[in-house]
């Protein structure tokens, strides 16, 4: 993974080359699951294991009780985004800070060029707004809003080592702004092909939703529900499966971003199992964290700060449909498509809803939501939370393995997780910049104690303390070996997973906090063959050491028992002996 290091003025950059060692926790990945220890130096993971051997003046973090994960990936942020007549309240530095707050080491936003603009242009007037303000390192998605021989030659220019692009945009719907036609999305795809890069899509009908909303607006509904039935399933779905089609005529791989209902998963799904080049779905913390129901409600500020596109649905077993879509790889990566808006910039469609701009939160709040809809149910195991929320998007976008996996080598981009934390969302105490919270009111059990970020503890047991322009930015490398290196197949195995209803664990207890000795269960029956395994990569040779076999137990450490390890050093008088007891 290439990296550029920035230039910050008044920082202390040495700060993120302190030694640190987390202790005592259990190292999750999204393959696996160990009790380990994980020494850090030079924001790098230097090892990964027991007794291990550390340098003096290391700082070390007691992880006792508590998950060591990878950090999180938010594959889809908008900061500073300018659209629909307003600019987006979180930029780089909020944006980001509240990323980190919540868990995530990493974004990757979008360039997003007008109409008639060069790409290139655009690019940099993200690099210049980004660079100097991120506390995260991030990567860059360019949109592709036209077409012609320029774009392409562009294209050709951004992928290479001086941009460091490898992922192109494209909306199918946004009809007179940014919305391509088939012919131009078929070109786009082809181009893709040949650069050996991943094409995005934004599936909704855009045709039909600009006749809806002429007839929605002449019979007088002018108010937020009218953004709901003027996008229904039916239209998501339809473009999403047009784009898979399209996907595979130009032979390219194809990633749809924020899938928001159970039509658009079906469609997506019958495209993976026909298809080979693989297809890629995300869906947001916002589908799995609320609902559509939202957009009848009688305060504007209230049903307008919930508008997005494609919408929330008003079906109110669609959250739980995706993530269990999430649990068994119909959807492979959730993002929170962060895309906030002061009140007054909603109020521009108080008098039509098709003006209201599009966005809502979700950055700082995406791990512990879907932490609470998928792990705590039992419906989604620790593994495959950090598959979707961290490990896959490393490799679709070529970050991996420095990125995304806790492990020897890797950047030592860490979130010592306690899964008994309980909070209660509310925009009082979030760090956007805007004065509401979708998820507002929401207890969610489980979040980050500490967050390290390329080795600077920046969340510190809950203390947040972020350099503004500390982060890096990323180039993604072209040919994705995950994508296109044949490691990755169009329609991967499933794992089963248990439903609320029917699995023998019942992590709550009724009252909204988890049940800690069902929460360790859940924790130890969770081998390294049980995790999730997306890849189908093998796990463990036939007689190999399980590393899962351990006395962790997070609800003894709960109870104050004693878990220290039975290895003790010998130290007899006259001087240490090498012996161990």
């Amino acid at each position: 993974m290439t990296v550029e290091k920035p230039v910050i003025s008044g920082i202390n950059i040495k700060s993120s080359q302190n030694r640190l060692l987390i202790k005592n926790g259990r190292v999750v990945n999204d393959d696996g699951m160990e009790d380990a220890d994980v020494y850090i130096e030079d924001g790098i993971i230097k090892q990964v294991g027991r007794n291990l051997i550390i340098p003096g003046g290391t700082r070390t973090i007691d992880a006792t009780g508590k998950l060591v994960m990878p950090g999180g990936i938010d594959p889809h942020t908008h900061f500073e985004l300018e659209m629909m007549g307003a600019k987006t309240a979180d930029d780089f530095y909020k944006g980001t800070r509240a990323a980190v707050a919540g868990g995530t080491t990493t974004i990757i936003d979008f360039v997003l060029p007008q109409k008639g603009q060069s790409l290139i242009e655009a690019y940099n007037n993200w690099r210049q707004k980004a660079d100097n303000k991120v506390c995260c390192d991030y990567a860059l998605h360019v949109g592709v809003t036209w077409w012609s021989a320029s774009v392409k030659k562009e294209m050709e220019q951004l992928v290479s080592e001086q941009y460091g692009v490898n992922s192109f945009k494209m909306f199918m719907a946004y009809k007179d702004a940014w919305m391509l036609d088939d012919y131009e999305l078929t070109c786009v795809m082809e181009a893709c092909t040949e650069l050996r890069a991943l094409p995005m899509v934004h599936a909704e009908n855009g045709h039909i939703i600009a006749r809806n909303t002429e007839r929605l607006l002449a019979r007088g509904i002018s108010g937020p529900e009218g953004h709901q039935l003027a996008r229904d399933e039916e239209v998501e779905a339809e473009a999403v499966n047009r784009a898979c089609v399209i996907a595979n005529q130009a032979d390219s791989p194809l990633y749809i971003v924020h899938m928001m209902s159970k039509s658009a998963v079906q469609a997506l799904e019958t495209a993976r199992l026909r298809q080979k080049p693989p297809v890629y779905g995300e869906t947001l913390a916002a589908t799995v964290g609320t609902d559509g129901t939202h957009y009848r409600n009688a305060c504007f500020r209230h049903a307008a700060a919930h508008v997005l596109s494609p919408p929330l649905r008003p079906d109110p077993d669609t959250p739980q449909a995706m993530v269990e879509a999430l649990a068994d790889d119909r959807l492979q990566l959730i993002g929170s498509d962060n895309c906030t808006f002061h009140e007054k910039d909603k109020e521009i469609g108080k008098d039509n809803f098709a003006k209201i701009p599009n966005g809502v939160n979700g950055v700082e709040d995406r791990m512990s939501i879907l932490w609470q809809k998928g792990v705590n149910t039992g419906v989604m195991d620790p593994c495959r939370f950090v598959s979707v929320t961290s490990a896959t998007a490393a490799k679709i976008f070529n970050l991996w393995p420095g990125k995304g996996r806790v492990t020897a080598g890797s950047d030592a981009d860490i979130v010592v997780w306690d899964p008994t934390l309980q909070r209660t969302i509310s925009a009082a105490n979030h760090r956007h910049a805007v004065p509401f919270n979708i998820f507002e009111g929401q207890t969610v059990v489980g979040g980050p104690q500490y967050v390290i970020v390329n080795g600077r503890v920046c969340l510190d047991d809950g203390d947040l303390r972020v350099a503004e322009g500390s982060g890096r930015f990323l180039k993604t490398p072209v040919d994705s070996p995950y994508i296109f290196g044949g490691d990755a197949p169009s329609a991967s195995p499933r794992p089963q997973h248990h439903s609320p209803k029917d699995s023998p664990i019942k992590i709550s207890n009724g009252n909204g906090t988890p049940d800690l000795q069902a929460v360790q269960r859940q924790l130890d029956s969770v081998s390294v063959s049980g995790c999730s395994t997306p890849t189908g990569r093998k796990m463990r040779e036939p007689g190999q050491r399980n590393l899962q076999n351990s006395t962790f137990s997070i609800s003894k450490e709960v109870e104050g028992l004693d878990t220290k390890t039975s290895v003790r050093v010998r130290n007899p008088p006259g001087g240490k002996s090498s012996g161990l007891w």
